[in-house]
């Protein structure tokens, strides 16, 4: 009896301190909402600072007011140029919500690509799933309005980067960007990449009639750098190795994403369980450097700002964006 007594004891206290872990995580630390900051070394000598603010996996819902006013007050840190990495609905009636989190940032310049809950509304799922490999969507998914997020984001002045390739100026650097659409749900088409970015360059209204870009890479950014500060940024929502080591063949130095959640339930000295993609554990949220062959990027995986409303908890992974200062590299 006395050993049956201590096994039920024993039962008791374990589920005691996990639902104990759960009201922490789900009513406390995913509100906890934090500004993560980072100093970046990549830009060329003698190039002006540029504060990249970086947002991902808002997974808004309408009543999520703390969270919208959280967001707006971002644009109390003055940032120079915004990437968003995806996944900001939360909810099919969400677009409202994110248009007036976002408002503020109206005439920064930026851009986007979307994630999977861009397009597919949030549904149960057994968080065990996790476990045996990515999520799939369910079939009884909400189909989301995205041609009308993507319009909030035209109205804000960003770029769509889904599948594209665009260079914008920004005090004094020209930013060459290129990204694709959703990896998660195998929407990147890596393929094109090639012909943007050719395309990019041809339209280089800096290029001199006649002039061409070198073949290498290592040459095409000599050649940049002898005209002007150049920088050349991937932006995927989900960190697939595949889509990383294309960035990186592509010349990238520097990499955006986020899809992660930082695991969203992580173990203190342990880090996050699961990536819910083919990225390794230790790179599943913060400021990285990504390699490939001979090549390697600095590699920024948010752990994104929010959860699915089905899932509301996160433990030892609180919420974030990401506020980047890049800085010359020999500075």
């Amino acid at each position: 009896m006395t050993a049956a007594r201590n096994i039920t004891v024993a039962l008791a206290a374990v589920a005691a301190a996990g639902a104990a872990a759960f009201a922490y995580g789900s009513l406390w630390e995913r509100r906890q909402f934090t500004l993560r900051r980072a100093t970046v070394p990549v830009l060329p000598s003698g190039a002006a600072p540029i504060r990249v603010l970086h947002l991902s996996d808002l997974h808004m819902a309408p009543w999520q007011k703390a969270k919208q006013e959280w967001v707006r007050a971002l644009a109390g840190e003055h940032p120079d140029f915004i990437v968003d990495t995806g996944d900001n609905l939360g909810h099919p009636d969400a677009i409202e919500a994110v248009a007036y989190a976002l408002e503020p940032f109206d005439g920064i310049p930026g851009v986007f690509v979307n994630g999977s809950n861009d397009y597919f509304g949030p549904t149960p799922k057994n968080p065990l799933k996790y476990f045996t490999g990515p999520s799939k969507t369910s079939r009884a998914a909400a189909t989301l309005d995205i041609e009308r997020l993507q319009g909030v984001f035209a109205q804000l002045g960003w770029t769509n980067l889904n599948n594209a390739a665009a260079a914008i100026d920004v005090r004094g650097t020209r930013l060459e960007l290129f990204g694709v659409d959703d990896p998660h749900r195998h929407f990147d088409r890596l393929e094109v990449l090639t012909t943007a970015i050719d395309e990019l360059h041809e339209n280089d209204p800096l290029l001199v009639e006649g002039d061409t870009w070198p073949d290498s890479a290592t040459s095409a950014q000599d050649a940049a750098d002898s005209r002007r500060s150049t920088l050349t940024v991937g932006v995927a929502h989900a960190p697939y190795q595949r889509v990383l080591n294309s960035f990186l063949n592509h010349g990238a130095e520097l990499i955006f994403a986020g899809h992660t959640h930082g695991g969203q339930v992580c173990l203190p000295g342990y880090g996050a369980l699961v990536t819910n993609c083919d990225i390794p554990r230790r790179q599943a949220k913060g400021l990285s450097l990504w390699r490939h062959g001979l090549r390697s990027a600095f590699l920024n995986v948010s752990a994104g700002l929010g959860t699915s409303i089905y899932a509301p908890v996160r433990f030892a992974c609180r919420p974030e964006a990401s506020l980047l200062t890049l800085v010359a590299a020999d500075a």
